[in-house]
């Protein structure tokens, strides 16, 4: 899907760029959870209700109470339709009779989905979504996203909807609307009836204009990256319904949305990126095997540059920020280490707000600790260097000292050579 593709599933390297930046502004929720807060909005819904084990999942379709229901995997990840299990199951969602539910249910929770969007690995399937049939005439595509070139929120409708949206937008581009919105005073009745004759509408044009309104003020009062509803549609009595649900969430609102924040689903997420979040650290996993540990994203972009130069791959991006502890340090060669693709370490501070003799009580307490089995090497510079470097000459441990950037991106290349 266009915005999922842009403004969910983004590359490594964005993320990483976004970090350095400031922050990544990333809170995705599930598809159940999303279309509550949809439905608190006053969006049209379809009914379903969310099932975490098989005997819910039975009972949920039991409620729902019709000969066949939709079952849906709940992953942050899109493309779930087409999608495969591991244990071989094809697609994440399906459209059954409700007497299968327990035999779908059981292939489904606790597996493994693999989209396009999800990588390689896929994402595990915690929650499943029971939700019911609708008889739908028609499906559009919407959404609402962040605009860097306009300055504001920006609604893109077409009316064709359900499907890959990329495959469209590069067939079809045409049928593509984009309205941009001024975000202080919102969008006007004009830049609404837009929206509605561009999707084809051909139920209740005012009710249609009103809950595009309301999904537009859903973005805006939840402080959302995105909004997107693929497929939005339209039932045979004319009813706009939000069919599918995702929305992303800006971080930096978290102090007004305690509420949305709490529902995270930490299971989605890279582990390594959860446990450097509590230690107040800014980690990304990359592909290479070279960890890296640096003060200032400025500073990590650079060093990962200058291992890629020097014919090497970084394994992450780490930022341990201006102020770390001892104990951050240790905390971040236990998230480094716990990669199995790491080789060896390259450390690179300039001390000015962090300390190097403090850099360097983290690096002999977490080489000791951890008794690290990979070649680690350490150029610091700036606020007491000399006593950093002399902690380390006198600590006894095997670690490699370098003199610049360059001369550490070196080493480090040259020691799993």
């Amino acid at each position: 899907m266009l915005i999922s593709t842009f403004a969910r599933a983004v590359t490594r390297q964005t993320r990483v760029a976004a970090s350095a930046m400031g922050g990544i502004r990333n809170l995705n929720l599930h598809e159940y959870q999303s279309a509550q807060i949809m439905k608190e909005s006053g969006v049209n819904v379809p009914f379903g209700i969310a099932a975490h084990t098989v005997e819910d999942a039975v009972k949920a379709a039991a409620e729902i109470g019709d000969e066949q229901v939709v079952i849906k995997s709940q992953i942050l990840a899109g493309g779930r339709g087409l999608g495969k299990f591991t244990n071989g199951l094809q697609g994440g969602v399906h459209i059954i009779d409700t007497k299968d539910v327990k035999e779908y249910a059981e292939k489904m929770l606790g597996g493994t989905l693999v989209t396009k969007q999800s990588g390689a690995a896929g994402k595990p399937v915690n929650t499943v979504l029971l939700a019911k049939k609708m008889a739908l005439a028609k499906e559009f595509y919407f959404a609402i996203f962040m605009d860097r070139a306009s300055g504001g929120p920006l609604i893109i409708a077409c009316s064709e909807g359900g499907t890959s949206i990329e495959d469209l937008a590069e067939s079809s581009p045409e049928k593509i609307i984009k309205v941009p919105v001024n975000i202080t005073t919102g969008p006007t009745e004009e830049q609404i009836e837009t929206v509605v004759n561009g999707l084809g509408v051909s139920g209740d044009k005012e009710s249609a204009k009103e809950q595009i309104r309301a999904l537009y003020n859903l973005f805006v009062d939840k402080d959302c990256t995105m909004v997107e509803v693929n497929p939005l549609a339209e039932d045979t009595d004319g009813n706009l319904i939000a069919a599918d649900a995702k929305i992303g969430f800006d971080d930096n609102a978290e102090f007004r949305h305690k509420d949305i924040f709490d529902q995270r689903d930490h299971s989605q997420e890279d582990p390594r990126e959860v446990a450097a979040a509590k230690w107040d650290l800014n980690y990304i996993g990359l592909d290479g095997n070279i960890g890296c540990m640096v003060n200032g994203a400025g500073l990590a972009m650079s060093t990962m540059d200058i291992i890629s130069l020097n014919g090497g791959s970084p394994a992450n991006f780490l930022d341990v920020g201006g102020g770390a502890k001892v104990e951050q340090i240790k905390a971040a060669f236990e998230i480094i280490t716990s990669d199995p693709a790491v080789k060896a370490i390259l450390v690179n501070i300039f001390g000015g707000i962090m300390k190097c003799d403090i850099i360097a009580e983290g690096i002999i307490e977490a080489s000791r600790e951890l008794d690290l089995k990979v070649p680690v090497v350490v150029r610091l510079e700036g606020t007491n260097v000399e006593r950093g470097k002399k902690l380390l000459e006198e600590s006894g441990l095997d670690l490699i000292t370098a003199e610049d950037l360059d001369d550490a991106a070196t080493k480090a290349v040259a020691a799993i050579a």
